[in-house]
């Protein structure tokens, strides 16, 4: 039996490069190498991947959502081609200080797919490169979460030790996590 059946996914220093400056549009997105394939191994072996992403800069009024819209379907399209599937990207339009429930590490848009697709989060995995990342699926009580050393994960890991929250797996990268996770006993259908 397959251990996990949902893979959340943060987006911005997991599956593309993370900018100080946000991701504003296409020219702007640029993959992270061997995360495509990561996605395409995932799908391929019966999971389904799912992107949990925080996009302030809506609110800050750096991006439209019909940008934001545009670069999530050519994402998912760039997957696709790849021979992989991202079944749906879940994001938090809101700045820090407003105070929603589903900015992460507040786990509203882990629960929103939870409701949308009837997962069981005990067997779920969060994968992300940052504490908000860890923090949101630890409050979910996903099964497993994974921190990759990518966008901000190096400084993740110092943030996370100080405060005793660890995740269970830090990878290098998308493709490592993915391959942690496929790797696990009874992983493979």
């Amino acid at each position: 039996m397959n251990p996990f059946k949902t893979i959340f996914l943060d987006r911005d220093g997991v599956i593309n490069e993370d900018s100080p400056d946000y991701i504003k549009c296409w020219a702007e997105f640029h993959f992270i190498p061997g995360s495509l394939d990561a996605v395409a191994r995932l799908t391929r072996s019966g999971l389904t991947v799912i992107v949990i992403t925080n996009q302030s800069a809506i609110n800050r009024r750096w991006v439209s959502v019909t940008e934001l819209e545009t670069m999530h379907r050519r994402l998912r399209q760039a997957v696709l081609d790849s021979g992989g599937r991202i079944t749906d990207i879940f994001y938090c339009p809101h700045l820090p200080d407003e105070g929603c429930g589903c900015r992460k590490p507040k786990p509203g848009l882990i629960f929103a797919a939870r409701d949308r697709y009837g997962i069981d989060l005990s067997s779920a995995v969060m994968v992300g490169d940052s504490v908000k990342d860890i923090l949101a699926g630890q409050a979910a009580d996903c099964g497993r979460t994974v921190l990759v050393q990518t966008g901000n994960g190096m400084t993740a890991i110092q943030a996370l030790e100080e405060t005793g929250q660890r995740p269970d797996h830090v990878a290098a990268d998308l493709d490592r996590a993915a391959q942690w996770i496929l790797d696990r006993p009874g992983s493979h259908p």
